[in-house]
């Protein structure tokens, strides 16, 4: 029997040593929908141990943890992430899942190095450990944050993730916890926490995803709710790269009521100048003393609103981006929580396809919503 135990104990930690080494381990990637477009905006990645007898991801973490590996596998389980990303579909966002007490470590870190610019990834704080002290992740969630990456709050409403979680992380995506999801469509108690934890993240300048839906009826819920977006197995199993949305939901997530144009963005779109760079930027000012501001553009994308000074010095700073169809209130509630500096700068506009379409001026969204007449942009 002894003997047993030691063998087991050894299969164990030689699994484990392999796990560690990233062999036998892979990702799946769970499409996240947007329930305005009924549209895959991005995907999660999820570990996976086909090669092994145990396939629990939660056991192999906890083995490691015990271990004093934890750090090992995570690193292991971002490698396989990150593996499929240079396929990554355009305008989709990959979300990787890391531990709070991990981003200090070394091995994690080499991960995010070696990834370089982290644009188009969210990083999701789990919730196996609390988070002792928030200052001492500042530094590595400034890091993460500098290389592009956004941060989410991962099951917000359960365990550690609770108000003080929110507001000392600032999250760019809060993801609500399943168990407040299940039910939805009956429980009037979780639809008025989910309304109240969309107006948070609105003020915060955040994203709302629920995840877990596994019926039309809670889908139906949260998209009339006006949560932007949504994840389960309804929409998609975790599966290899990279899974669209079926048919049929896709048309009745497009298909539900939207706001008129009068009441959202598009009514108070108008054009700007554009330019790839701030040195060609300057060089519009200096053909056209009329000029106001020129938007930075990378490749379509919009970057920046550029005013004439920060064109010739060449300071960008990363502007306040909203899709044509987002509510003029959502939108203000969004500008509001910029610095003081850029609070009143104008919002960059995108259609579906993140392709910039114009600005929308903070004077023009508020005489919309106070119901003042708008006199066109010279």
């Amino acid at each position: 029997m002894q003997a047993l135990g030691q063998d087991q104990a050894f299969r164990e930690a030689t699994e484990l040593d392999a796990a560690c080494r990233g062999e036998g381990i892979s990702s799946a990637y769970q499409p996240i929908i947007d329930t305005v477009r009924g549209s895959v905006v991005g995907y999660e990645a999820l570990v996976r141990f086909p090669r092994y007898e145990e396939k629990n991801p939660e056991a192999w973490f906890a083995r490691a943890r015990r271990e004093g590996r934890d750090a090992e596998l995570e690193a292991a389980a971002l490698r396989s992430a990150f593996a499929h990303r240079a396929g990554l579909p355009g305008n989709c966002f990959l979300t990787v899942n890391v531990s709070p007490h991990l981003l200090p470590s070394p091995v994690v870190r080499d991960v995010w190095a070696e990834q370089g610019n982290l644009g188009g990834v969210i990083v999701e704080l789990t919730e196996q450990t609390p988070i002792d002290s928030y200052l001492q992740l500042e530094p590595h969630l400034d890091a993460l944050r500098s290389a592009g990456a956004l941060i989410a709050v991962d099951d917000a409403g359960s365990g550690y993730a609770g108000l003080q979680h929110l507001l000392a992380l600032r999250p760019a995506m809060i993801k609500v916890d399943r168990e407040l999801v299940r039910g939805i469509d009956t429980d009037e108690a979780k639809r008025a926490l989910i309304e109240m934890l969309g107006l948070f993240a609105g003020r915060v300048d955040a994203w709302l995803l629920a995840e877990g839906i596994e019926r039309v009826e809670e889908l139906d819920a949260l998209a009339a709710l006006g949560v932007p977006l949504v994840q389960g197995y309804l929409l998609g199993r975790p599966a290899p790269p990279w899974s669209t949305l079926d048919v049929d939901l896709a048309l009745r997530l497009s298909a539900s009521p939207r706001s008129t144009s009068s009441q959202t963005v598009r009514g108070v779109v108008e054009p700007a100048a554009t330019a790839p760079s701030p040195a060609q930027a300057a060089a519009l000012f200096a053909a056209n003393p009329f000029l106001a501001d020129v938007v930075l553009l990378d490749g379509r994308r919009p970057v920046a609103v550029l005013p004439e000074e920060a064109a010739r010095l060449g300071v960008v700073t990363a502007g306040l981006v909203v899709n044509v169809d987002t509510p003029i209130g959502e939108a203000l509630s969004r500008a509001i929580t910029r610095d003081s500096s850029a609070r009143f700068a104008p919002l960059l506009v995108t259609d579906n396809a993140g392709r910039f379409v114009g600005l929308a001026r903070m004077e023009r969204l508020i005489g919309r919503i106070a119901g003042t007449p708008h006199v066109p942009a010279v």
